[in-house]
């Protein structure tokens, strides 16, 4: 069943709208892939804050249009499904990498983040990008450091007074 005018417009709207507003976004294709294993690629997607898409090509590109996902324009051909991370930039693309870990019809074409297109290879390191409360959590330890080793260092001085004069007792008795 071919799309009307007014379904083309809305789905060129809401990818825009994910688009413009999305930390990173991966473009995998998706050719051989079975209903069932589609159906819990788009539940991890859910389950990881990443908006997942099939969309024709043409619309794809009219969608991306004017985001900074415009770069992956070029590179979008063949039967393709459409990631967008929109809690965190490495969102799509752990959802995207894990999934074609298991299933190898799942072929990633490109990523982007940042409005910088990378290639399939780099998915990778973009899955490895820590994620929000990740990332507070590396900062807080990093802004901890120095206030614990001042109190270790300041407790050190009671302690070794304590020790001294142990010792000489020891030594007295």
């Amino acid at each position: 069943m071919s799309l009307t005018l007014e379904d083309k417009k809305a789905i060129v709207t809401e990818v825009a709208e994910v688009a413009s507003v999305a930390h990173s976004a991966v473009a995998a294709e998706y050719r051989g892939l079975t209903v069932e294993q589609m159906t819990e690629l788009r539940r991890e997607a859910r389950n990881g804050g990443v908006y997942l898409r099939v969309v024709k090509n043409t619309l794809a590109k009219r969608a991306i249009e004017g985001t900074e996902y415009e770069c992956m324009q070029d590179s979008l051909t063949g039967p393709l499904i459409l990631a967008f991370s929109q809690e965190d930039p490495g969102g799509a693309a752990r959802v995207i990498d894990k999934f074609s870990k298991d299933n190898d019809k799942l072929i990633v074409k490109v990523v982007s983040i940042g409005g910088k297109l990378l290639g399939p290879g780099d998915i990778k390191a973009v899955a490895s990008l820590p994620t929000k409360d990740e990332a507070i959590a590396q900062l807080m330890s990093v802004m901890q450091a120095p206030v614990a080793k001042l109190a270790r260092t300041l407790n050190e001085v009671p302690g070794k007074l304590v020790r001294t004069v142990a010792a000489i007792k020891d030594q007295k008795a």
